[in-house]
C-alpha cells in the first residue's frame, strides 16, 4: 500500500473512502466533521441517524469506525471514526485509542472494497492532540496495517494547512529513514 501526503481540503478528494474525524454523536459538528456533513449533504446525516437509531444508540465509541454513504462528495463512502480527546496524563492509553481509529477505518474501508482512502489528522483540532505525536501514531499505524489489507492500494493523508502538512512530511521522512537503517 502506498502512503501519500497532500495539503488540501479532504472534502475535495477523489477517493473511494473519506475518513471523517467525527464526534461520538455521528450527527455532525465542527472542523472536518462539519465540512464533510455540509459538502456531503443530507444523505450522510440520514444514514448517521439510522446508525444512532440502531446499533450505535449511545454513539460511536472512540477508536471505532463505521461507514455511510458519501452523499455528494467525490467518494463512495465516508468512514466515521471518533478520536480521543488529548489528555497528557493518559497519553499512552489514549495513543492506543488514536491508533485504533486508523486501524479500524482501514478495516472498514477494506471490507467495503475501497482501493483508496483519505485520512485527516484525527484528534488534532478541537480534541487538541499535538500534531507531531498524532502524525507519528497515524503514519506508523497505517504503515504497519498496510500488509494485512486486501483492497486498499493508497492511503492518503490530507492536511488542511501548511504547518500540519510540514509536520506530517517531516515525520514520514523520519519513519522512512528509520526503516532504511533497520
Amino acid at each position: 500500500m502506498e502512503i501519500t501526503l497532500v495539503q488540501g481540503d479532504i472534502t475535495q478528494q477523489q477517493v473511494d473512502a473519506i475518513v471523517n474525524a467525527a464526534n461520538s454523536s455521528l450527527l455532525g459538528g465542527g472542523g472536518v466533521d462539519g465540512a464533510i456533513h455540509r459538502k456531503g449533504g443530507p444523505e450522510i446525516l440520514a444514514e448517521c441517524r439510522a446508525l444512532r437509531a440502531g446499533h450505535y444508540g449511545g454513539g460511536l465509541p472512540a477508536g471505532q469506525a463505521v461507514a455511510t454513504t458519501a452523499g455528494r462528495l467525490q467518494a463512495r463512502w465516508v468512514v466515521h471514526t471518533v478520536g480521543p480527546v488529548y489528555d497528557r496524563a493518559r497519553g499512552q492509553e489514549l495513543a492506543g485509542v488514536l491508533a485504533s481509529c486508523y486501524r479500524e477505518s482501514l478495516r472498514v474501508a477494506d471490507g467495503l472494497g475501497a482501493r483508496t482512502i483519505a485520512f485527516p489528522a484525527v484528534s488534532t483540532g478541537v480534541y487538541r492532540w499535538p500534531m507531531e505525536g498524532a502524525a507519528r501514531i497515524a503514519l506508523g499505524t497505517v504503515r504497519e496495517a498496510g500488509g494485512a489489507l486486501r483492497s486498499i492500494q493508497e492511503a492518503r493523508f490530507v492536511l488542511f494547512d501548511g504547518e500540519a502538512f510540514g509536520v506530517f512530511q517531516r515525520v514520514w521522512h523520519e519513519l522512512l529513514h528509520g526503516s532504511m537503517v533497520d
